[in-house]
């Protein structure tokens, strides 16, 4: 293996920097609470309202302001979002087993009371994420969802998310963006109560504000900036490669594009395509940053190198433009979401093809699929037992206790050892 363009990213690595900031604004908005909100929402957002809240009223009004279009489209989204999840509810049954005469073990999928969801909105109003962590909380059963988008600077919030909030049901729906919403949401303020989980995708303050505030709370999972490795053989066209990638470009400055080829030849075709697609497109100003910072280029010599390419970078989206797909199918471990063919792409699955966009990146992949309906269910054991099997249990726990020395855990067994003798 070796690099044909060198790039930088994987930012979360080692950011001191971002962390510090996060930090002292984690604790001045604990401490202070809503005049801290304020004062960043001004600051940040030019945005100051009676109230960060929506009211139904204000929901019902944005709504109705929504093109028909895009609320079918919307509603489209969002349908198959729910039939996915619903589809991957159904594979977590309750379980209850005798693993010994007189012992019967079991488990439950009890869903979390109360969901944070953040819906990010500065640089785009990408109101497509209000599906992927608002709708597979409320399949799960989540109580209360609540939610919060940043507003378009200085006007109020984007119709689009509202509207894309209230279908997927939000109960609480704020405008309110970055750190203070989460803060908001976690912290509590008097204004909600606080959230068991965060979840939801953002630039790098978002995404290392989860990471901070996980253990007052769980997260789904750090998700931002994005990423996107493709695998390409010679016989892709580069046309597509170079626009796949540059799709995830746009997204950030920080954004990771990633290709690993097999041929110089092939990597001079994709990346004058992409300089080519670049000089055109309306978001080059952000893509170009990307690209020229981030972007990198593997030359690898063999199939089974370029999986084990992919599986160190662990990328967030990883598109699979080859002709045997199913060998890197069956070897490929660490990634967010797969795509396979040059069918599908990632804009299908960040939009509206059913599966989640919140997924994990900065080499996460390496210990965590992406947002699913099982993020919102805690698995929970029981036991229960006969007389005679506690007591053929507690003859083997008290001598376990005695060798460790734990005499009081000793003691809670051999009572019942001496209860149930006789049974």
């Amino acid at each position: 293996m070796r690099l044909y363009k060198e790039g930088g990213h994987r930012l979360f690595e080692h950011d001191p920097e971002t962390a510090e900031v996060v930090s002292n604004m984690l604790l001045d908005l604990e401490v202070n609470g809503l005049d801290a909100v304020r004062r960043y929402s001004r600051r940040f957002d030019d945005w100051d309202p009676p109230s960060f809240e929506l009211s139904p009223d204000q929901i019902e009004a944005a709504i109705a302001s929504v093109d028909a279009q895009v609320v079918a489209d919307t509603d489209f989204c969002q349908d198959n979002v729910r039939r996915f999840a619903r589809a991957q509810l159904e594979t977590l049954r309750p379980l209850e087993v005798e693993i010994r005469p007189g012992i019967i073990l079991g488990h439950r999928h009890v869903p979390v009371q109360r969901v944070g969801s953040y819906i990010p909105g500065g640089r785009y109003p990408m109101f497509g994420s209000a599906q992927m962590s608002i709708i597979p909380a409320k399949v799960a059963g989540v109580d209360e969802v609540i939610a919060c988008t940043p507003p378009s600077r200085g006007t109020g919030p984007y119709p689009a998310t509202v509207n894309a909030m209230a279908k997927a049901g939000a109960d609480r729906i704020f405008v309110l963006g970055g750190v203070p919403a989460l803060a908001l949401m976690v912290f509590g303020m008097g204004v909600v109560q606080p959230v068991d989980i965060l979840c939801g995708a953002g630039n790098k303050y978002v995404a290392e504000a989860k990471r901070q505030l996980f253990g007052r709370c769980g997260i789904d999972l750090l998700a931002g900036p994005t990423e996107i490795m493709v695998i390409a053989d010679d016989a892709a066209d580069p046309a597509l490669v170079a626009a796949d990638l540059l799709g995830q470009a746009e997204h950030d400055p920080n954004s990771g594009i990633a290709l690993v080829c097999f041929t110089v030849d092939y990597a001079r075709r994709v990346r004058d395509e992409l300089e080519r697609q670049l000089a055109v497109l309306p978001t080059r100003e952000v893509a170009s940053v990307s690209w020229a910072n981030n972007g990198r280029i593997y030359l690898s010599d063999s199939p089974e190198e370029a999986v084990a390419i992919a599986d160190d970078y662990a990328p967030e989206h990883l598109e699979l433009l080859v002709t045997d797909p199913d060998f890197y199918h069956q070897r490929l471990r660490n990634y967010g979401s797969l795509f396979i063919g040059e069918e599908t792409t990632v804009a299908y699955g960040d939009k509206c093809v059913g599966t989640n966009h919140i997924l994990p990146t900065s080499r996460s992949a390496r210990y965590t699929g992406g947002l699913w309906v099982g993020k919102f269910l805690k698995t929970l054991t029981y036991q229960r037992m006969t007389p005679a099997a506690s007591r053929e249990i507690g003859r083997v726990t008290e001598r376990q206790c005695r060798a460790e020395h734990m005499l009081a855990h000793g003691i809670t067994a051999q009572m019942r050892v001496e209860r149930y003798e006789d049974d």
